[in-house]
């Protein structure tokens, strides 16, 4: 499910532990990864020289750092607007998966100040994992994913199944956040969860490939729940299902009419405080 991971490394940020993590779990070590960096355009052709000589240097340390089989791993040094880099890079190597890291910022903060990672995740029909500057990158034990009947979550749901299905002790957190219902939220288990209406299938499939789970039900805004809930779980990981969101008139253009719309994955990926894995299905 996971073959190809793409990445985008600037130097900054946790984005190589986040890989390093991801690569610990048994059903990706076998992954090709395509380890990016992009230099962006200079004013005389003595910078270019200079940026693209450290940019070599870079890409060679990262490698030797992240201790890659040689056979899997592709060292990739381009020249451009990163963000417009990273998009091409993922569809020529078809990648299933694009780890950057990300800097929080609010949507309209993101916009201007040209955030590549809000403006990859926007024009990108690929799940992409994000990991925030400020936060700790730890071994991937407790996936925690958003439950709910659209498409989105089941791709969610089995993102986080493949990852899970081989770990030892690894624990699958069923979360589902009814915006709507005023009954106070609570752990639910045994009988009671397998009658959830929204959790039943997840449970179902959980069961099918052995992987061990907790269901949780509670009430609220789903942004600000699915937050605080992957805060008290302790959660390695939050999956997400995200729809693809690219404009349909003009794929070149962020769609700023979504961008500063209410948005659950936005929020999330912003104030979490764990690595959050956004998967992609079609709107």
């Amino acid at each position: 499910m996971i073959e190809k991971i793409l990445l985008a490394d600037s130097g900054t940020g946790h984005s190589e532990e986040m890989l390093k993590a991801l690569l610990d779990i048994p059903s990706i070590q076998r992954a090709n990864v395509t380890v990016l960096h992009v230099v962006p355009p200079q004013v005389t052709a003595e910078a270019m020289t200079d940026k693209w000589e450290a940019g070599r240097r870079f890409l060679a340390n990262v490698i030797q750092s992240l201790k890659l089989d040689p056979s899997h791993v592709n060292a990739m040094l381009r020249q451009g607007e990163p963000k417009d880099v990273v998009l091409k890079v993922a569809d020529e190597i078809d990648a299933d998966l694009i780890i950057m890291g990300s800097r929080g910022l609010q949507r309209i903060v993101s916009i201007l100040e040209n955030s590549v990672s809000q403006y990859v995740f926007q024009l990108s029909s690929r799940p992409m994992l994000l990991v925030k500057d400020d936060i700790y990158v730890k071994k991937i034990n407790r996936v925690m994913v958003a439950v709910d009947k659209s498409d989105a979550a089941k791709d969610s749901l089995k993102l986080a199944l493949f990852l899970l299905r081989d770990i030892k002790g690894g624990q699958l957190i069923l979360t589902h956040v009814d915006p709507d219902s005023a009954h106070k939220g609570r752990e639910l288990t045994g009988a009671e969860a397998e009658r959830d209406p929204v959790l039943s299938a997840a449970i179902a499939e959980a069961k099918r490939m052995g992987v061990s789970y907790r269901c949780i039900s509670t009430t609220g805004k789903p942004g600000e729940e699915l937050c605080r809930i992957a805060a008290e779980v302790n959660a390695d990981l939050l999956v997400l299902g995200s729809p693809d969101r690219r404009p349909s008139i003009a794929k070149a253009l962020p769609d700023l009419d979504r961008l500063l719309g209410s948005s659950l994955s936005d929020y999330v990926r912003v104030h979490a405080n764990c690595p959050v894995l956004l998967s992609r299905a079609t709107a």
